[in-house]
């Protein structure tokens, strides 16, 4: 077994893949979008392979999933792989501008890791 893709509900679509893709080099296939429901995706593939993070966005839709009583994803980690492309990512995205929520450290669990707020407030971990 493996996880196959993650899924992110957002609301700029646009804006999210446009960022993942500059940032991190993710490729995106053709949207889908379905004219009977209005959802739209993209899937993000990284270059070198593994898990893909699909956007999902539809118009009005509430981000909120209360009826499912659900918990929530906490964060996405991505692997960097090395301490110095962990250190120039963020260092790049808090040049774009994003909120940087710790920077790059080696925590009590042994990863060596920063992380931040995506556009749409996103935590996303940036690791080995």
């Amino acid at each position: 077994m493996k996880i196959e893709h993650v899924c992110l509900n957002v609301r700029d679509i646009e804006k999210e893949k446009d960022f993942y893709c500059g940032v991190f080099g993710f490729r995106s296939n053709q949207k889908y979008h379905n004219d009977k429901t209005g959802w739209e995706n993209y899937f993000l593939s990284s270059p070198e392979g593994g898990a893909r993070l699909e956007l999902l966005s539809r118009a009005n839709m509430s981000l909120k999933m209360v009826e499912r009583n659900a918990t929530c994803i906490v964060h996405l980690s991505l692997a960097m792989g090395s301490k110095e492309q962990v250190i120039a990512t963020t260092i790049e995205l808090q040049k774009r501008g994003c909120e940087i929520l710790s920077s790059p450290r080696l925590t009590g669990d042994g990863y060596f890791e920063s992380s931040f707020l995506d556009p749409e407030g996103n935590m996303i971990e940036l690791s080995l």
